[in-house]
């Protein structure tokens, strides 16, 4: 594993305890963004592992992870498609407004759940 590698997943672990913490201060909108930068983190690890260069955008990253995946029988197609989901969370947190713009209780449980599968998954397959 390189040590940039290193970084982005020790990154996701780090958004990860974010996550968890905010979700125990009820503070859904943070724990959904944050178990979706978990994840973001620990694509951009695949990514760099596999192809030696990072992706910088939000959409190159979902787009080179898919890429990368399509064909890995390893990784369970919940979890190659819980990136593209827990955007729309962070999505809803940062930029939606008005009834209903809110990151729920359940929803943030989920995300932060399903970011640690996808964390430790993708640890495990990068060790």
């Amino acid at each position: 594993m390189t040590p940039e590698t290193a970084q982005f997943l020790a990154k996701a672990q780090k958004l990860l305890g974010e996550a968890g913490a905010t979700l125990e201060l009820g503070l859904y909108d943070a724990a959904g963004r944050a178990a979706y930068l978990a994840a973001f983190h620990a694509a951009q690890a695949l990514i760099s592992e596999r192809l030696g260069r990072t992706v910088k955008t939000h959409k190159g990253v979902h787009v080179e992870f898919l890429r990368l995946t399509r064909d890995e029988p390893g990784i369970p197609t919940d979890l190659r498609v819980f990136l593209s989901r827990a955007y729309n969370l962070k999505a809803l947190a940062d930029y939606e407004a008005g009834p209903g713009a809110e990151v729920s209780e359940d929803q943030a449980k989920d995300a932060v759940a399903q970011a640690k599968r996808f964390v430790a998954h993708l640890g495990l397959l990068l060790a």
